[in-house]
């Protein structure tokens, strides 16, 4: 008996959450979100799709030749600004500009979309230089624009839309990209917490594997060589040119599983924007869903050999 309460207990509950998440904010049409990372991507698509819906989208863009494209396949409502997040006369200049948009309305919606994986390999392979590259963009870029832009969404009671990954639940990889995902992940939990009482909504979204610029074969594959060619002797003996071939070869038999079809992480992204009842996590793409979420909630040694079961093995293990 007690099964058939509780079952129905969760039926309730996920009835209940189903109708309060498909409760949409009421005047869209008059509500500002600025997206950094709008040349290509998810950025690009969800500046395109919010447009469709008549929210007025301002899309940051790191080149003009991104920004021209946006703008002629959007409508007249969408503006774009030129923003690379790494630079703090960059972020004042956008953040002032977005100011002068939306005036006392104040910033809806913030979506911190602009990222980079390169450069990416070992992490013995890389120096401190090529973290910190990562993390500008992902981690530092990132706090630094809702820095800039939170008293504005203050203002509108609005929403933060924070672009993490399932590799910020997960690290398979070397590399900075990972490390700057885990740190999303901490800096969006921290400001869920303090913009509660303020009436602002704070929301992850962590992708699976999905092709786009940001991960991309032919950069993945250009930055391990690269990271190759200017390690000493000594380390390129302990690996090995095989291990080099293997790491390649994984490389783009991944990318390869990669899915084209960004729109699962689209509607993530459109659902924290527009629903009156967004959650704090959303996973996007089956691979999120069904392997690498639960892969995050087993105990490390289960994990461990789940992922290193694949991975090739150095030179110097067969000595």
């Amino acid at each position: 008996m007690w099964l058939y309460v509780a079952a129905a207990l969760a039926g309730l509950f996920l009835l209940r959450r189903w109708h309060r998440e498909r409760q949409t904010v009421p005047g869209l049409s008059e509500k500002f979100v600025l997206i950094t990372g709008c040349d290509s991507g998810f950025g690009n698509v969800l500046a395109r799709a919010l447009d469709a819906r008549g929210l007025r989208v301002l899309a940051a863009c790191l080149g003009e030749r991104g920004a021209a494209e946006l703008r002629a396949a959007a409508s007249p409502r969408l503006q774009t600004v030129l923003l690379d997040v790494t630079s703090s006369q960059s972020v004042a200049a956008a953040a002032a500009w977005v100011r002068e948009r939306v005036g006392e309305r104040g910033l809806w919606g913030l979506v911190n979309n602009a990222g980079t994986a390169v450069p990416t390999a070992p992490n013995e392979w890389l120096s401190k230089a090529d973290f910190a590259k990562v993390l500008d963009v992902n981690l530092l870029g990132l706090i630094e624009v809702t820095l800039s832009l939170l008293p504005l969404v203050r203002r509108a009671r609005g929403r933060v839309v924070n672009v993490a990954s399932v590799m910020g639940r997960v690290s398979f990889t070397g590399g900075g990209y990972c490390v700057s995902k885990f740190g999303v992940e901490a800096f969006s939990d921290s400001l869920r917490l303090e913009m509660r009482d303020f009436g602002v909504k704070v929301s992850v979204i962590e992708p699976g594997f999905f092709r786009t610029q940001v991960i991309n074969t032919q950069i993945l594959e250009n930055s391990l060589f690269s990271a190759w060619e200017g390690l000493p002797e000594e380390i390129k003996a302990s690996y090995g040119e095989k291990y080099l071939k293997e790491f390649v070869a994984q490389v783009r038999k991944a990318q390869k599983s990669c899915s084209p079809d960004l729109r699962p992480v689209i509607n993530c992204m459109e659902h924290a924007l527009t629903s009156r009842c967004p959650r704090s996590r959303y996973s996007a793409g089956w691979d999120a869903k069904l392997f690498f979420i639960p892969l995050s909630y087993l105990p490390s040694a289960l994990a461990d050999a789940v992922l290193n079961w694949p991975r090739p093995k150095p030179a110097s293990m067969a000595a």
